[in-house]
C-alpha cells in the first residue's frame, strides 16, 4: 500500500531571499488563512504536530519546508512539502499585504521544482474572491509540468446534502475530512501520481 513513512521539518524562510535550494520535486500548499493547511499536512504524514499553525490566523509569514518519504511496495520516493503562508486574514496594513504577495509571487515564479499545487478551500465557503484570485495567480505562472489540485477541507462540517452537491460539482477536485482516512489516502495517492506516475524513480531514498 502506498503511504508516507517518514516526514521531517527542514527549515523555515522569511522571504524568497533565504529559502532552501530545491533538491526534489515539491508540493506547495496554498490557501487562505484558517483553511486548515497545517492540519491537512499533519494528517497526510500521520503526525500530530509536524506542521504548526499560529494561534492568530494569518500572523505567521513563513515558508516552511518538510522532507517527505513515500513508500510504494518496497521502494521509497522523496519529495518536499512546502507550506506557504496563509493569506487574506491578517490584520495588517495594505503595504505589508502587498509586500507579502510580491515576495510569494517571486518565490513561486522561481520555483520550477514545484510539481503540484494544492489549492485549499474551505468546503463551507468555497470560491471566495481571494480563492479566485489565488487560482488566477497560479494559472498565470505555472508551467506545463505543474499540476493544480483543488482540495476542499473541513467537509465534515457540511450537511450530508450539501456534501453530496459539492462532490457532484467538483468531480475533478478532492473533498477531504480529517475524520475520513479514505479521503486523506486519496489525496496522498493523487499527489504521488502527479509526481511519479504508477511507479516513478528518484535519486536518493
Amino acid at each position: 500500500m502506498l503511504n508516507i513513512v517518514e516526514a521531517n521539518f527542514i527549515a523555515s524562510a522569511t522571504s524568497n531571499k533565504n529559502v532552501i535550494a530545491p533538491t526534489y520535486a515539491e508540493v506547495a500548499f496554498l490557501g487562505r488563512s484558517n483553511v486548515g493547511k497545517s492540519s491537512l499536512i499533519n494528517a497526510l504524514v500521520n503526525r500530530k504536530s509536524l506542521a504548526k499553525s499560529s494561534s492568530t490566523p494569518g500572523k505567521t509569514r513563513l515558508i516552511n519546508f518538510f522532507d517527505i518519504i513515500y513508500k510504494n511496495k518496497e521502494e521509497k520516493f522523496r519529495t518536499v512539502f512546502v507550506d506557504l503562508p496563509g493569506f487574506g486574514y491578517a490584520k495588517v496594513s495594505k503595504t505589508q499585504k502587498e509586500e507579502w504577495q510580491k515576495s510569494l509571487l517571486e518565490f513561486l515564479k522561481s520555483r520550477d521544482s514545484i510539481k503540484v499545487y494544492l489549492q485549499l478551500m474551505d468546503a463551507r465557503h468555497p470560491y471566495q474572491n481571494i480563492d479566485i484570485e489565488a487560482n488566477r495567480l497560479i494559472d498565470s505562472i505555472k508551467n506545463q509540468d505543474q499540476k493544480i489540485i483543488k482540495v476542499f477541507t473541513k467537509s465534515d462540517k457540511l450537511k450530508r446534502s450539501d456534501l453530496c452537491k459539492l462532490e457532484a460539482k467538483e468531480r475533478e477536485s478532492i473533498v477531504v475530512s480529517l475524520n475520513d482516512k479514505k479521503s486523506i489516502q486519496k489525496l496522498r495517492e493523487e499527489i504521488y501520481s502527479h509526481i511519479y506516475g504508477e511507479l516513478g524513480e528518484i535519486d536518493g531514498d
